[in-house]
């Protein structure tokens, strides 16, 4: 179910000073000055969940590259940056509260940009913070997004904003189905915003080694189960006032059906007040949003990172994000590879109407865009760094 990546694996380096004193990098073989002269410097910055196995993945593909970790407290980033190996540094965090979380942006970009590691490029993606940051200090960026939001919706000001901050990246790297004028209007030029055939999620899922004795650490002793993530409510591009994971929780557990449930925030607990805790499970530490796709019969989300990360490995996915969708979402619901609804109860029936024989993990269309969007960026990094 996974691939030997065909390109030579990274080594991973960081600032001395936040290495503890006992490593595994003592076990890896010693590079000659030489190699270490040869070596390309750069940054990653992790700011949301999803990050760290898009750019493990990532990095891991490129050759004679030393990467720099940084990364933002945000709900599981600390820890699954951890679970995937990366040697990294924590700066700043996210805030629940949308005043806050204003505020929490230009601030971390201000830490980013004092505290950044010496680097040749920095990678990041959806994060403005880092571009800024790098910006400033004259390092140029790759950045890696797909929401295009505000090419069907006006008025939104601070995803406008946000746009207009991700332009100021060196290139920008976007999926075909992306709608390249929301970067191009406001201030990229054409020729640094570069297309791929895929989705981001492939880059992640190809590489993707499944655990096979990770339902053991569910209390569903082997049976089917299904994953529920809530609405990101607080976030400025969802219009949507209440949710409707109470309703879905209810009615799939009422019939039966296991659920792994997996609030974004504190507020989130409360919908599954009064569920059945025989067929509920709320996790206390965070759980591989892979894994999780992987072994469930079904993923159901209200944004749509996890949706798109179970459709690309062939998992049926639900969406129930309640705004309008960007062009990737959209793509994947025309091409059938995801249900949208917000009727819970139609979308309990079509969990309930899933067989086995919906799920085909299937892996051959990730690994062939992973090998493109790897070999785009080296293309992009030895542009920068032969400059």
């Amino acid at each position: 179910m996974s691939e030997t990546t065909e390109m030579t694996e990274i080594t991973e380096m960081t600032d001395m000073s936040e290495i503890p004193e006992t490593t595994d990098m003592e076990h890896r073989p010693r590079l000659t000055a030489e190699e270490v002269a040869r070596m390309t410097d750069v940054w990653v910055d992790l700011a949301s969940p999803c990050h760290p196995f898009f750019f493990k993945s990532l990095t891991d593909s490129l050759t004679n590259v030393r990467t720099m970790v940084t990364v933002r407290e945000k709900t599981e980033t600390v820890p699954l940056a951890r679970d995937v190996g990366f040697d990294f540094r924590t700066i700043g965090k996210d805030y629940e509260h949308k005043t806050l979380r204003k505020f929490g942006i230009p601030l971390r970009t201000a830490q980013l940009a004092l505290q950044m590691p010496k680097a040749d490029v920095a990678l990041s993606s959806r994060n403005a913070m880092c571009v800024l940051a790098a910006k400033a200090r004259g390092v140029p960026s790759i950045h890696y997004t797909d929401n295009d939001i505000c090419a069907y919706v006006d008025g939104l000001r601070s995803e406008e904003l946000y746009h207009r901050l991700e332009a100021q990246a060196t290139h920008n790297i976007v999926p075909e189905a992306f709608r390249t004028e929301v970067l191009t209007d406001r201030g990229a030029d054409p020729d640094s915003v570069h297309t791929y055939d895929g989705y981001k999620e492939d880059v992640y899922v190809a590489t993707f080694e499944a655990d096979p004795t990770f339902p053991d650490r569910l209390p569903f002793d082997g049976e089917e189960f299904i994953v529920v993530r809530p609405e990101a409510l607080s976030a400025t591009y969802v219009d949507a006032e209440a949710s409707i994971v109470p309703e879905i929780l209810a009615d799939a557990t009422d019939r039966g059906i296991n659920v792994v449930y997996l609030p974004r925030d504190s507020g989130d607990h409360a919908f599954a007040d009064g569920i059945d805790e025989s067929r509920l499970y709320v996790p206390d530490e965070a759980l591989s949003g892979l894994e999780l796709a992987w072994h469930a019969r079904c993923i159901l989300t209200g944004s749509g990172t996890m949706a798109r990360e179970a459709a690309r490995m062939q998992t049926p996915a639900v969406s129930f994000f309640p705004s309008t969708r960007i062009s990737v979402d959209q793509a994947l619901i025309d091409e059938g590879e995801i249900y949208h609804s917000r009727d819970p109860e139609a979308i309990v029936d079509y969990v309930d109407s899933l067989t086995a024989s919906d799920a085909r993990s299937d892996l051959t269309t990730a690994k062939r865009v992973h090998r493109e969007v790897a070999e785009l960026t080296a293309d992009l990094i030895n542009e920068e760094v032969s400059d």
